[in-house]
């Protein structure tokens, strides 16, 4: 008895010395689509996206190489922020390399389009498989050592600020609300994006997905619920239906990334959004943007795949639980570190 107690507390003592895991995160190069890789400190993982279909297997193989390289056999969660095709249309081949435990969706499409509802259909046959849950804001994803608020879902948005933020959002007066040219785009798959928040210790992370500038006002106006983060995916590949200032200038990130592809998204009014908010340090992007030119585009250094260079390069985060983080060039190597903030 005597021997197991000491064994016990010899134990506790290595494991209170040993240095928290890091939280992981790979941006995975789908040209324009999305693929986001988060493995928790705990070691479960989640997938949100999984690029676009085709391309004979592009988009699956590297988010094949992203989960070999952190050492992921299986995800934990696969988040389908929506179901527009370069979301969705590739979780079947990607779960065909690496199996998903529970898939992670909004409910019901808003897409009546009959090729569209082909691909969701072929989605909830897979995820009827499995275990599927549909969130709505307010909901958190169990993953382990990591805590992940879904503040959008469906079109809805939280009902109540979080823990120390909810002040007026003095960016709201300066900004409009958006009439659509085309279709609604309040009523699309896009407006339906499952939006979350990560939180680590103290660092904080937002990702919206797809979510358009309509939803992104009624989430941060005219209070922000959400409060300053640390990292936030910018929206929309950077389109500048989303990326609101009322959202982006509101949140104060540090760092940015855009998951663009060399031809798809970083819209002027995209980059200005977010090169102009408050406290921005860098603005990292999977591509260098052709129609963006030198002008638009971050330097080199902030560029994971350069025009006429090899593709399918990504951009890998790692947060520590005091709020610091280091971002790494995948086509470089080269990391740099943001201490964390005061």
């Amino acid at each position: 008895m005597m021997r197991t107690a000491v064994f016990l507390i010899v134990f506790l003592l290595v494991a209170a010395a040993l240095p928290a895991r890091d939280l992981e995160m790979y941006v995975v190069d789908t040209e324009g689509g999305k693929a986001l890789l988060i493995i928790s400190p705990s070691g479960q993982s989640m997938l949100l996206d999984a690029g676009f279909p085709g391309y004979n297997g592009r988009d699956t193989g590297r988010i094949v190489e992203a989960a070999r390289a952190a050492g992921v056999k299986q995800f934990d969660y696969l988040v389908v922020t929506h179901y527009d095709l370069d979301h969705v249309a590739n979780v079947p081949d990607t779960v065909s390399r690496i199996p998903a435990r529970v898939f992670v969706d909004h409910g019901p499409t808003a897409d009546s389009n009959p090729r569209s509802r082909k691909t969701v259909e072929a989605y909830e046959q897979l995820a009827a498989k499995a275990k599927r849950l549909s969130v709505k804001p307010g909901d958190r994803i169990p993953i382990k050592g990591l805590d992940v608020l879904v503040v959008a879902s469906a079109g809805e948005k939280l009902a109540a600020p979080l823990k120390g933020a909810g002040a007026p959002n003095a960016f709201c007066a300066s900004v409009e609300p958006r009439k659509w040219p085309r279709g609604n785009e309040d009523v699309s798959e896009n407006a339906m994006s499952i939006g979350l928040l990560f939180t680590y210790g103290n660092f904080r992370m937002l990702d919206l997905a797809d979510l358009t500038w309509n939803k992104e006002l009624a989430l941060m106006c005219p209070n922000n619920p959400i409060g300053a983060v640390d990292l936030f995916m910018v929206s929309h590949h950077g389109m500048d239906i989303s990326n609101s200032p009322a959202l982006v200038h509101a949140l104060q990130p540090r760092v940015a990334i855009m998951n663009n592809g060399p031809k798809k998204g970083g819209a002027p009014g995209g980059w200005q959004s977010v090169r102009s908010s408050p406290g921005l340090e860098d603005l990292w992007q999977l591509h260098y943007s052709i129609p963006g030119g030198p002008q638009a585009n971050s330097p080199e250094e902030f560029i994971a795949n350069l025009e006429g260079g090899e593709d399918g390069k990504w951009i890998r985060v790692s947060a520590r639980k005091d709020g610091s983080f280091t971002v790494t060039n995948g086509r470089t190597g080269t990391p740099k570190t943001y201490k964390r903030r005061k």
